[in-house]
């Protein structure tokens, strides 16, 4: 747990973070299901079926979202969460390259190639905008 005070430009990070992971997770569960499925790698929809994992992420990122903002005694760990999340939902992004499976405009090899390097980056902001200091 962490009840450091944190500085200005981290707590903005993180707030823009939680909103971020909020929207996202709504978007899941509304408006993007369908877009969402392209991610859904093959072996999880065998549990779920796709629009499951899409609706089980969604409730999850809701959660962590709003646990960014609700919860700052806990931020360190919520960041390691939401971190261990992105990595857990890499594969999807994966696959969905590999596969050539169209979402969210990601309508060319090139483009899901480039998302890929994204998700290093959303791990970084996740742990670093909820460090101490």
């Amino acid at each position: 747990m962490s009840s450091a005070v944190q500085s200005p430009v981290k707590t903005i990070a993180r707030w823009a973070l939680a909103a971020a992971m909020v929207f996202a997770g709504l978007s899941h569960l509304f408006w993007a299901r369908r877009e969402f499925r392209a991610q859904v790698p093959d072996a999880a929809a065998t549990v779920l079926g796709e629009d499951g994992v899409v609706v089980a992420s969604g409730v999850v990122e809701v959660m962590l979202g709003a646990s960014l903002v609700a919860l700052p005694k806990s931020r360190g760990t919520i960041g390691w969460i939401l971190a261990g999340f992105f990595v857990a939902v890499f594969p999807g992004n994966i696959e969905q390259y590999v596969k050539k499976r169209d979402g969210f405009r990601l309508d060319t090899d090139t483009k899901r190639l480039v998302r890929l390097f994204f998700q290093p980056v959303l791990v970084a902001w996740a742990v670093w905008s909820t460090r101490e200091g």
